[in-house]
């Protein structure tokens, strides 16, 4: 009798295992979060964009610190530096010998 009652059980769980395991899929078919997959894209891109404007502006902010912390003739000289090089752009301008050799700094 046992025995019988134990069969009778066991089958009784095999049979509603099926029904326990699609119990898990969501109505989206498979899509349990709810967001379609252009959609999570855009929210993806959308956060890229937004980290790299903060990264862009935490440079800045510390590029700024940075000249704070320099006194006023290690500021102008960074100033000129600035100038120079953007007006010779990404050429790798050099100053002639006897300027180089007879700079302060």
């Amino acid at each position: 009798m046992m025995r019988l009652f134990r069969a009778v059980f066991m089958f009784a769980v095999l049979l509603t295992l099926p029904l326990v395991a699609h119990a898990q899929d969501g109505d989206g078919g498979g899509n349990s979060a709810g967001i379609s997959r252009k959609q999570q894209e855009r929210n993806l891109a959308k956060k890229e964009r937004k980290d790299k404007k903060s990264l862009a502006k935490e440079e800045k902010r510390l590029l700024k610190q940075h000249r704070q912390h320099q006194d006023k003739a290690t500021r102008k000289r960074m100033k000129r530096n600035k100038r120079s090089s953007d007006r010779n752009g990404p050429r790798g301008h050099r100053d002639p010998f006897l300027q180089r050799l007879f700079r302060k700094h």
